[in-house]
């Protein structure tokens, strides 16, 4: 038994459009009830096929879908604040190549899983380009994660001791891209270390990892004071990876002073 279709013949113009709006409420097309009326307008003008003016208002509600759910996805990332690539001051730190930065936000490593490490001093731009590096690939569909290194580890810890360590490790395995902040500020214990291992061992060549870290990698052993464990969380963070050094030089600082000596 087919559902007959109901046929709407001889509405008024007011009537058509009370009947647009209840229809776009029912199907849920916010972008076409808020832009049927000018879309209307606009076809008039330029003489739309009934096609063409579908179209126009179709195309219209799936970009501002597209749009919404990107903005859904950077939100769910849990970035501490908002930064962009097209806010970064390259010319003030020339340890990072623009064109570098640029081809990562194609985002073609978190496609195929390969680890990203920003080595620097604090103030070199580390937190921008990982934040700024987790936007691009939440803005380009990817499903995004932000955290620090000293955050992810106590909620490890603390699931281990509830007795929900692996749907913890499950939930951070399935993020396209998982970015670790200020790993190496602060020393973890060995059951730390081991938690976070395991993290990414959970990751390894299959969901990208992003790390920023003010530490070099021979100076982790005062984070990972276990040396063989120390030797195998580098290793998984560097196999086939994409690592930047930014350097020691703070232009944070250095912005700071100018700042000042212009004043």
């Amino acid at each position: 038994m087919t559902t007959p279709q109901r046929r709407r013949r001889g509405l008024t113009d007011q009537a058509a459009e009370a009947a647009i709006d209840q229809a776009c409420r029912q199907l849920r097309l916010p972008t076409v009830r808020t832009l049927v009326g000018d879309t209307l307008v606009a076809a008039t003008k330029e003489q739309l096929t009934y096609q063409g003016f579908l179209a126009e208002l179709l195309l219209a509600e799936c970009d501002d879908r597209a749009r919404r759910r990107s903005i859904r996805r950077v939100k769910a990332a849990g970035f501490p604040r908002p930064k962009w690539l097209s806010d970064f001051d390259f010319d003030a730190n020339p340890n990072i190549n623009a064109a570098t930065i640029h081809q990562l936000a194609k985002c073609d490593w978190v496609r195929t899983g390969q680890p990203l490490c920003l080595i620097g001093d604090s103030g070199t731009g580390k937190s921008h380009l990982l934040i700024g590096l987790g936007t691009a690939a939440a803005e380009a569909g990817f499903r995004v994660k932000y955290t620090l290194a000293t955050k992810l580890v106590n909620e490890l810890v603390e699931a281990a001791d509830e007795k929900i360590l692996a749907k913890t490790i499950a939930r951070y395995g399935r993020v396209d891209l998982l970015c670790i902040d200020e790993l190496g500020y602060m020393e973890l214990d060995k059951r730390g270390a081991e938690l976070l291992f395991q993290v990414l061992t959970e990751r390894e060549e299959r969901n990208s990892v992003g790390i920023a870290s003010n530490e070099s990698f021979s100076g982790w052993t005062k984070t990972f004071t276990d040396p063989r464990l120390c030797a195998a969380i580098v290793d998984r963070l560097t196999f086939g990876g994409n690592i930047i050094e930014t350097g020691t030089e703070s232009y944070r600082l250095a912005h700071t002073r100018n700042r000042q000596a212009t004043a």
